[in-house]
């Protein structure tokens, strides 16, 4: 029994369509594990395959599935390294639409080879179905034995990574800024009782929602806290905090605490300026 499929592009784009779909509308890490990894690890590499051998004779089946397995993990590790350094960022719908944008484009090359072609060299996909007639050689067992590991292998090791994914180093952003947002223009002169104002900007790392304090002091005492403040992970926090000194001198040490869920002790060595103060 013998079942040929001309032109498989059509449907490999449907499929694709099909895959998006079922991603964005399934919320279960599970479904969007088993539906991505077809989208991710084979169409767009199938599709740049044949683009670039559209002749049924340049591959064989096993190459031609080895070669799209590999080209799809190049393909889809360019477009998060591209896309890490554009404002989009590596998201779930800035990968999903650049891997289906480069599926239909490599597709629409590959038909458009083909065309240019005899009908009888263009490649078509091939099924046969002859039970009790199928003797491989040595080399296509070995061959398919292999590809079968490596292909179990890598969606091993890619439900592994997902599933359990490395959480990085916790920590916490904490800075100061001038009044424009820079690292400059720090007051540097005031009168006593005249207000100074910085902005401050917390950022949480943590990988989890954490509660923060900042408490300002002018060499040793308190004159001044922000908080609580509550963050949600990589949520950023930026305000502008005052401080009046009291008492005239020069080179005032004014410090900044970062205090971390109700903890006594600061989180992280304080943040300090220098200020001269006149009456």
């Amino acid at each position: 029994m013998r079942v040929r499929i001309g032109n498989e592009l059509l449907p490999l784009n449907l499929l694709s369509i099909l895959l998006i779909a079922a991603i964005i509308f399934f919320p279960s890490n599970i479904l969007r594990l088993i539906l991505g990894i077809p989208f991710m690890l084979f169409l767009p590499g199938y599709a740049l395959v044949a683009a670039l051998f559209p002749e049924r004779i340049k591959l064989s089946g096993v190459e031609r599935i080895a070669l799209s397995l590999g080209l799809s993990l190049v393909v889809v590790s360019l477009a998060g390294l591209i896309f890490n350094y554009t404002p989009w960022g590596i998201t779930l719908a800035s990968t999903l639409s650049s891997l289906a944008c480069f599926t239909l484009i490599m597709s629409v090359i590959a038909w458009l080879r083909r065309r240019r072609l005899p009908n009888e060299e263009r490649f078509g996909i091939k099924f046969y179905l002859a039970l009790g007639n199928w003797e491989p050689g040595i080399q296509n067992k070995a061959l398919s034995i292999i590809l079968v590991l490596a292909v179990l292998g890598a969606l091993g090791m890619m439900g592994y990574a997902i599933a359990k994914p490395k959480i990085e180093q916790k920590f916490t952003e904490f800075y100061i800024l001038g009044l424009e947002g820079k690292a400059t223009d720090y007051p540097k002169e005031l009168k006593v009782e005249e207000e100074g104002i910085v902005t401050i900007g917390i950022v949480n790392h943590e990988y989890e929602a954490t509660s923060y304090r900042v408490e300002v002091r002018i060499n040793g005492d308190k004159n001044n806290e922000a908080g609580p403040i509550v963050l949600e992970n990589d949520e950023k926090w930026i305000q502008e905090v005052s401080f009046v000194p009291q008492v005239a001198g020069e080179k005032q040490k004014v410090e900044f605490f970062l205090y971390k869920n109700g903890e006594p002790k600061p989180y992280l060595e304080p943040l300090r300026l220098w200020i001269d103060v006149t009456e």
